[in-house]
């Protein structure tokens, strides 16, 4: 139904009168709507309760809203263009109401239960001279008057107008204006649910950037803990080098401890001998003495070998570099996805070296 056409033979005529009573016809009981006026997502109105009948012959199954049994809903065709209309478990309950069809059925039986010319109309007569009829506007007061108001009265220097021009006149500046609101409504529903609309993107944007920030966030956790696996993995390996070194020396000082000991036995027992003649046979003995006093064992480690601070690390330019991250305005996830593929595949031969130098500079030490 076109609301602008509608309103406006609102107010004029008895011929635009019936012109608006054929927009208010039901399609289903031909009938002027009956309240509650429902409208159809196609636009089309019409009456609930006929549209709860074209609804049950459609859906002979659906329970009723009285039923106590839970409906999934049904469907039926608009009368009018065909259109399939989908409902839910509420049926034509759930449809919209159409107050402003409602409205403009109140205003046209309002006036239609009035005569367009009444009596009391006809017959209005002027204030100041009794027997005039009020028949032009002055239009300099804006208030309707008579002739002789005109010629000898009050009015005699304004300007005026017949009343019916002046009547006519502003009956099609309030159906105008009543259009204009009625397309202004429209607009302004459109606006409504284009806001809704960029409501809904909103949310469904910032869930897909929330989702991407934890991915970034991951990955970085991802690259800190590989890394740090590495760093570990060195120093476990100059741990076990330099203690395999430092044990290496305890067992060869102890052999030479537990040597040098039974040695120093034997040659205490030798000197309790009482037989200077064989005691004098253990010259051989007195060798090995003078040979293991003279035996030199490798070197003791050199001072400062036990210190591990060659692996200190030093984070705080990094961490003040991850304070730093932010949002990059203009740049889509999309776009930042491809150049983090591309530097991660220019990249995957860098830290590969990287990584190959600090095993070799670490075996160094």
């Amino acid at each position: 139904m076109n609301f602008t056409v509608g309103f406006k033979p609102l107010l004029g005529d008895a011929h635009s009168m019936d012109n608006l009573e054929k927009q208010l016809i039901c399609p289903i009981c031909l009938e002027m709507f009956s309240k509650p006026v429902v409208i159809l997502p196609c636009q089309h109105n019409l009456c609930r309760k006929c549209a709860n009948d074209v609804f049950q012959a459609s859906n002979p199954l659906w329970q009723s809203r009285s039923s106590t049994t839970v409906s999934s809903g049904g469907r039926f065709r608009c009368p009018s263009c065909r259109h399939e209309v989908v409902l839910d478990r509420h049926g034509v309950y759930g449809l919209q109401r159409n107050l402003l069809v409602e409205n403009i059925i109140d205003i046209y039986k309002q006036e239609s239960s009035r005569p367009l010319h009444s009596k009391a109309e006809q017959h209005l007569m002027c204030e100041e001279h009794e027997d005039e009829k009020i028949n032009i506007y002055c239009l300099s007061c804006e208030v309707p008057t008579c002739s002789l108001c005109k010629v000898f009265g009050a009015h005699k220097d304004c300007e005026v107008a017949p009343l019916p021009t002046i009547y006519k006149r502003q009956k099609s500046e309030l159906s105008d204006g009543i259009a204009m609101l009625v397309a202004g409504n429209d607009r302004v529903q459109a606006v409504i649910t284009q806001m809704e609309e960029v409501c809904q993107t909103i949310e469904e944007n910032s869930r897909r950037q929330k989702q991407l920030l934890n991915q970034r966030f991951e990955g970085l956790c991802a690259v800190l803990e590989e890394r740090k696996g590495e760093l570990l993995q060195a120093l476990a390996k100059e741990q076990e080098e330099k203690l395999q070194r430092v044990r290496g020396l305890i067992r060869q000082y102890g052999d030479h401890l537990e040597a040098s000991s039974k040695l120093v036995e034997s040659a205490i027992q030798s000197m309790e001998e009482p037989q200077m003649a064989l005691y004098l046979q253990a010259k051989e003995l007195i060798n090995k003495v003078g040979t293991m006093s003279k035996v030199e064992l490798a070197g003791r480690p050199e001072p400062g070998y036990e210190r591990m601070d060659q692996f200190t690390v030093s984070v705080e330019h990094v961490a003040e570099m991850l304070r730093t991250i932010d949002f990059q305005p203009g740049t889509s996830g999309e776009e930042e996805d491809e150049e983090v593929a591309v530097e991660g595949e220019e990249g995957n031969a860098g830290p590969e070296e990287e990584r190959t130098d600090g095993r070799e500079n670490t075996g160094q030490h």
